[in-house]
């Protein structure tokens, strides 16, 4: 790479954030860390601090914040809350911001960043399900960069370099299925906390986790997708992978189909989004085909996984459908985490929210906060055990 970049990372205790470090470190003449936030995991904040000293960093949890800027003293500028968030991604000095932040809490600074025509590596999926007309809208008119993370998205982005949409016939998403792709729509109804945590293949924050296990994940994706690379529903597929090998494909036209393969690591998919369009030499991981065996290939079960069927639906309908099944569920899965809800009430929540919150068909950012403000408070009061 020609020049050191400068990096924010929104959410840097997390998955996406500690793989992001991960990869900084492993290319240090490359990349520089300029601010890092966190909701309140002050500890890991800490090292991180002493290792990449960033110019910034957020904690969310105010208390947290105070805590934090007494015990490091002068060795970075602490900012706290929401609006710390905001700050930060409009007043510090990065290259490229990572949004590995989980949830809607991702949308505003994401915003900041496209405003300061910044490259924006997404990690954060509900940025685009719940405003992606307007995000899209916004990446033209300022001339920022959206380069996706999740590995799904990745893959198809490589595979699209060089391809004219024209020639695409359809995407297709793989899903590993999670921990229940194997079991019965009744068995759902007993599902563990920890049985739900347990996922096969990869290593990641316990609401992703959840998302993957009741396949909103996977939705969450198809929409993300649709925005992403501008095509309608019927050309988005979902494929079920067990082995999670290849991260997704692309068809075309004439019958042919481009594949992104290679043993699971988020840092791959990480380091493309950071040097693109250049590629940097690793060895993350070494994908010996003779060793993989056999690749597997099923149609998911829409009436188990309730959620990928929603999805499908509100990206249809439109309008401030997405922002309220994204909100609904974001409540769902805190509330199935705390015990107090089962895993197959998770659907339901989602289902009654899209009944009871009305659908704002041309929202703009204010009537998307409002309607993600109102779902939650009404999914707050559904189904507790």
């Amino acid at each position: 790479m020609s020049s050191q970049k400068n990096i924010l990372i929104l959410g840097s205790t997390g998955s996406i954030g500690v793989n992001t470090l991960n990869v900084i470190r492993t290319f240090p003449d490359n990349f520089n860390v300029t601010g890092l936030t966190v909701n309140s995991n002050i500890d890991d904040l800490e090292k991180q601090i002493d290792e990449f000293h960033p110019e910034y960093v957020v904690v969310i949890d105010k208390n947290k914040a105070s805590k934090l800027q007494k015990r490091i003293k002068d060795k970075c500028k602490v900012l706290s809350g929401s609006e710390g968030l905001i700050d930060i991604a409009k007043n510090s000095d990065y290259d490229i911001m990572v949004t590995a932040l989980v949830g809607f809490a991702g949308l505003s600074p994401t915003i900041e960043g496209i405003k300061r025509k910044k490259r924006i590596a997404l990690a954060n999926k509900e940025t685009l399900v719940v405003a992606g007309e307007l995000i899209t809208e916004m990446i033209y008119e300022y001339g920022a960069e959206l380069i996706p993370v999740d590995s799904e998205h990745s893959a198809i982005f490589q595979c699209l370099i060089g391809e004219e949409k024209e020639y695409i016939e359809k995407l297709i998403l793989t899903a590993s299925g999670g921990p229940f792709r194997n079991w019965g729509k009744h068995d759902l109804e007993s599902v563990t906390v920890d049985q739900a945590l347990a996922h096969p293949n990869w290593k990641m924050g316990n609401k992703i986790t959840i998302d993957s296990a009741t396949m909103m994940n996977k939705g969450l994706e198809v929409i993300e997708a649709h925005w992403l690379f501008g095509l309608s529903k019927d050309k988005i597929e979902v494929v079920v992978h067990p082995q999670s090998i290849i991260h997704s494909m692309v068809e075309f036209i004439d019958g042919s189909i481009k594949a992104q393969m290679s043993l699971p690591d988020m840092k791959l998919p990480i380091q493309y989004a950071l040097t693109f369009p250049e590629r940097l030499g690793c060895s993350y991981v070494e994908t010996r085909l003779p060793k993989l065996k056999e690749l597997t290939f099923f149609e998911p079960d829409y009436e188990k996984f309730e959620c990928l069927a929603l999805a499908y639906k509100v990206m249809e309908t439109g309008g401030t459908t997405p922002c309220i099944m994204n909100a609904a569920n974001e409540i769902a899965v805190e509330k199935f985490l705390k015990g107090k809800i089962s895993f197959t009430d998770i659907p339901q929540i989602i289902k009654s929210s899209l009944d009871k919150i009305e659908n704002h068909r041309s929202p703009n950012l204010e009537t998307i906060f409002e309607c993600d403000r109102q779902t939650r408070e009404f999914a707050k009061n559904l189904f507790d055990n």
